[in-house]
């Protein structure tokens, strides 16, 4: 049981860690997305500050869904069992395969508004400066893709776990022939 919640744990704060790394980059890149784009917690334009809120509060229940589906696939049952260990490398390439997509998302969709491709909403457009669409764009494209690879990413190690454990069991199997 204690390996079953340190997956869980773990993923928590891995989810987090990044989610904060994250959201100290966008918001240098354009605190409107904070301040203009969600409901403003901080009450001030303060990018670290914001970075920190965010990175947690949007974050700690991804890794929560993604590390306990981990525990379940890994932990539950009969067969052999993944621990921490042996899930770290899979949880790695999910984290750092977000970072890359965040990244080229984030410059494809400044891109794209630098070019007048794409268009803020009104809602949106008309509470910031024209200077700071394409920056605000930017970061919606970067937070866009941090989620989309992480819950598809996150369902393929899922998934990855409950049938990797079948191998495991082969290679179990072939230990005492």
């Amino acid at each position: 049981m204690r390996s079953f919640f340190a997956i869980l744990l773990s993923c928590v704060l891995v989810a987090v860690a990044y989610g904060i790394v994250h959201d100290q980059i966008t918001a240098r890149v354009c605190i409107e997305y904070f301040t203009v784009g969600h409901r403003d917690m901080i009450g001030r334009d303060d990018p670290t500050l914001h970075g920190l809120y965010w990175g947690v509060a949007a974050t700690w229940w991804c890794g929560a869904m993604l590390g306990f589906g981990l525990a379940c696939t890994s932990r539950l049952g009969s067969r052999p069992k993944h621990t921490l260990r042996t899930l770290r490398k899979p949880i790695i390439v999910l984290v750092v395969a977000m970072g890359l997509m965040a990244l080229l998302s984030g410059l494809a969709g400044g891109m794209l508004a630098n070019s007048g491709q794409i268009v803020l909403p009104d809602w949106i457009k008309t509470r910031l400066v024209p200077a700071k669409w394409a920056a605000f764009q930017s970061c919606a494209f970067a937070h866009e893709a941090s989620y989309s690879v992480a819950f598809v990413g996150g369902g393929m190690v899922i998934v990855w776990a409950w049938f990797s454990r079948r191998r495991l069991q082969t290679r179990a199997a072939f230990k005492f022939l």
